[in-house]
């Protein structure tokens, strides 16, 4: 099969949308002896894509389609007819705010969430519109639909009308050789030396964003559960400034606890393991997730997690983490304080989590989304054939009435 991925939703690689695309491409290298790879990069995420370039083609996109708006049109105009000249058998979409209206291959789209019906105020106006008017049409159109989660898959056979079983489910993996148990003294060290964080914090790896990320309501626990303990434990937020970011920013500088509040910014690829195997814990108070990896990750690398159960969360992070109410400050500073003192639920949570990591595999996922990619194309393939045959038909029909 001639193969395409579009990437350009990746936002220079600081999403959990571009951690996907990352892993997925890596764990699709091993096909590329057998099948040959397509990979769609804006100019200037190029470099990103250097772990590929031996092995899959990349073809450059000008920077000029960056934008939303203007990407959107470059999926809708200009990359139907290149894919018509080079001949590509399927065309992955990893997100839903690309996918094609149509296209001379098969499509496949992945959807990770459909956020837009469940957190208010997520988006502008317009890529509110976007997500809940436009892309339920669209979707109708791909030949499959992966669906990171099952609650993802409940979603989309709710809020458009796709049965689950006319999707596949494929849960997001987790590279084992990045994210697993490693020497946290040494990562302590490295956590002290590059963020100050030289005591026991707890970590909240995610982009801030505002109020879906919920990193208010997190301070606020943080603050009473400061003030009831008097603990030392920080409070480490890492993660680039996205969608109201600056009101997060603004409720930390006004905490009493401020000095002990620390924005790491994006966290690299190499450092968020160590970071992970450093913490105390992992928190993750999510209004809304259609996956959900950071919990994961840190599960993988020893670290205790704490959870919202939203969305997706309770089915990826299952009995392996403590469950709070996200929405309930008292709930989130609550299990704070229970964590930081119980050492005997740190350690039970700390096997758990990483039993539970064990269920997320990228070489397994590998190979089911192949599957999906041959499906799809042979799909097509049999629209096609039927569409000729009934307008053969219909030709001879009208040649036979003359």
């Amino acid at each position: 099969m001639k193969i395409a991925l579009s990437t350009s939703v990746i936002q220079r690689g600081k999403t959990g949308v571009a951690q996907y695309v990352f892993a997925l491409v890596r764990s699709m290298l091993r096909y590329a002896d057998e099948h040959e790879f397509h990979l769609l990069v804006l100019e200037e995420d190029v470099p990103l894509f250097e772990f590929a370039r031996e092995r899959m083609k990349i073809v450059v996109v000008p920077e000029k389609w960056r934008s939303a708006v203007k990407n959107i049109l470059w999926h809708q105009t200009i990359l139907p007819g290149w894919l018509k000249r080079e001949g590509i058998d399927v065309l992955h979409v990893p997100s839903y705010r690309r996918m094609l209206l149509k296209a001379p291959c098969a499509v496949v789209s992945t959807i990770h969430d459909l956020a837009p019906f469940h957190v208010r105020g997520k988006y502008d106006l317009a890529r509110m519109l976007y997500g809940r008017v436009v892309v339920k049409h669209l979707a109708r159109r791909q030949d499959e639909i992966i669906a990171v989660s099952t609650n993802t898959a409940r979603d989309i056979e709710c809020f458009f009308g796709l049965p689950i079983a006319e999707q596949t489910v494929v849960l997001n993996g987790l590279d084992h050789q990045r994210f697993g148990p490693g020497d946290n003294a040494r990562a302590r060290e490295r956590a002290a030396a590059q963020w100050g964080l030289n005591s026991a914090f707890f970590l909240y790896v995610s982009r801030l964003e505002h109020p879906a990320k919920n990193h208010v309501r997190l301070i606020e626990a943080f603050n009473q559960f400061k003030a009831a303990t008097g603990s030392d434990w920080k409070l480490a937020l890492g993660g680039s400034d996205w969608h109201g970011a600056e009101v997060i920013r603004s409720v930390a500088a006004a905490s009493p606890y401020a000095d002990d509040i620390r924005f790491l910014g994006f966290v690299s690829d190499a450092a968020l393991p160590d970071l992970y195997r450093a913490a105390g814990a992992m928190v993750y108070p999510s209004l809304f997730e259609g996956f959900g990896m950071p919990p994961v990750e840190a599960m993988a690398c020893g670290c205790p997690v704490i959870s919202s159960a939203a969305g997706s969360l309770g089915e990826v992070v299952a009995d392996a983490a403590l469950i709070i109410d996200p929405e309930r400050v008292e709930s989130i500073g609550a299990a704070l304080a229970q964590v930081a003192s119980d050492v005997v639920l740190r350690d039970r949570l700390i096997q758990a989590g990483y039993e539970n990591a064990q269920r997320f595999d990228w070489d397994l996922n590998a190979a089911k989304v192949m599957q999906v990619y041959g499906r799809a194309v042979a799909a097509k393939e049999n629209r096609i054939s039927y569409a000729g045959l009934m307008a053969g038909a219909f030709r001879n029909l009208q040649l036979g009435g003359l």
